[in-house]
């Protein structure tokens, strides 16, 4: 299994939760941080354009999906319309989904 197989539909689960309404750097980071180095869900994501963050004078740090993302999220069947997003199967409480790994 390729670094990618087993990442992107960790990085998939990250970008949908994104889509969903805005976060905040903290929250994001409170998420989704994880202790084992080969498993860089946030970084990765960022590191392949599909994130950015947004800086804003006095504001939280916000942090939202790119159009890279946004097709991303369209090409493995999770964006049902502009902007919304189709729930992954099981994953209905609106929250980062619980993954092995990842630290609340």
């Amino acid at each position: 299994m390729t670094a990618n197989e087993t990442l992107d539909p960790l990085i998939l689960d990250l970008l949908e939760w994104i889509a969903r309404e805005p976060r905040t750097y903290a929250d994001v980071i409170e998420a989704w941080r994880t202790s084992c180095p080969r498993l860089t869900v946030w970084e990765d994501a960022v590191d392949r354009g599909f994130a950015v963050r947004e800086h804003s004078q006095g504001r939280d740090v916000l942090i939202r999906l790119t159009a890279d993302g946004r097709a991303f999220l369209r090409e493995h069947g999770r964006v049902v319309g502009v902007g919304e997003v189709q729930p992954a199967p099981s994953r209905s409480t609106g929250r980062a989904p619980a993954t092995p790994g990842i630290h609340r």
